[in-house]
């Protein structure tokens, strides 16, 4: 009871006193976005589709003008152009349409500002009681690792073959560094594989040819998992995530959250 009655607080304080007298209270930069993926008839998963939900926590040594407090006052409420075109696009022959925000190239980014703040660390904190997750910082999740126990590792490596692949790039103004990431899934039938990789052009290499450059060190892949954290280190500039997701998807809409976090 006491958690809540705190939250309830910062929020009566916040009502009375207005969001000025809050400033940033978070170091890092934060990009959040989502990419939306619809399959045709031609994927077993159709009607099926998928939701990444990106958050990436990230330290940005430049000064930039597009970061912004989140507040009432940043609040645009004017038409935009923040998603990609509707485009047809082909993966192993198969057709898909994708949704994208334009701004998830690491160029618009936010800070909340300390109320925020409060109540997402109060909301992160009831998580981190439970045992949902493991870091008591609202914006970057460290999971308990869970693998895909419907069916072994073998059987994966048939099925990612003809899967979606997803390439979800990091953020850095730096030419080396190091990320701890977390990937989870709430597709109960299917696992996921993911690898760090150099750079997009990974994802080209992986359809045409079902071979591609992936980091080797310890933390940097996995196999088979709905739920998964680690940490890769010494990872260039251009490098991200790829994500595979079997062609096996029963549910109407699977949604992967994955959270990035440079060290």
């Amino acid at each position: 009871m006491i958690i809540p009655a705190v939250g309830m607080l910062f929020v009566m304080t916040n009502a009375l006193f207005g969001y000025m007298i809050f400033d940033a209270a978070y170091e890092q930069d934060i990009t959040k976005y989502a990419i939306y993926v619809h399959f045709y008839p031609d994927w077993k998963s159709y009607p099926g589709n998928i939701l990444f939900e990106i958050t990436n926590v990230w330290s940005n040594s430049k000064d930039s003008t597009n970061i912004q407090n989140f507040s009432m006052k940043s609040l645009d409420i004017s038409p935009t152009n923040d998603y990609n075109s509707n485009q047809l696009q082909m993966q192993h022959q198969k057709s898909f349409v994708e949704l994208k925000h334009d701004f998830s190239g690491c160029t618009a980014n936010w800070k909340p500002i300390s109320y925020v703040y409060a109540v997402d660390y109060l909301r992160n904190y009831i998580e981190f009681i439970q045992g949902t997750t493991q870091s008591v910082d609202p914006y970057v999740q460290t999971l308990p690792n869970l693998e895909n126990e419907n069916y072994g590792l073998s059987h994966q490596n048939k099925l990612v073959k003809s899967g979606y692949v997803q390439f979800i790039p990091i953020c850095t103004t730096q030419e080396n560094t190091t990320y701890e990431y977390s990937i989870s899934s709430n597709d109960k039938d299917v696992g996921f594989d993911a690898y760090f990789v150099p750079s997009k052009n990974e994802l080209t290499n992986y359809l045409d040819a079902n071979s591609f450059k992936f980091y080797t060190q310890e933390g940097c892949s996995v196999q088979n998992h709905k739920k998964f954290s680690g940490v890769c280190s010494d990872v260039n500039k251009d490098s991200g995530l790829l994500i595979i997701i079997p062609d096996e998807i029963k549910s109407s809409l699977t949604t992967i959250k994955i959270n990035l976090h440079e060290l």
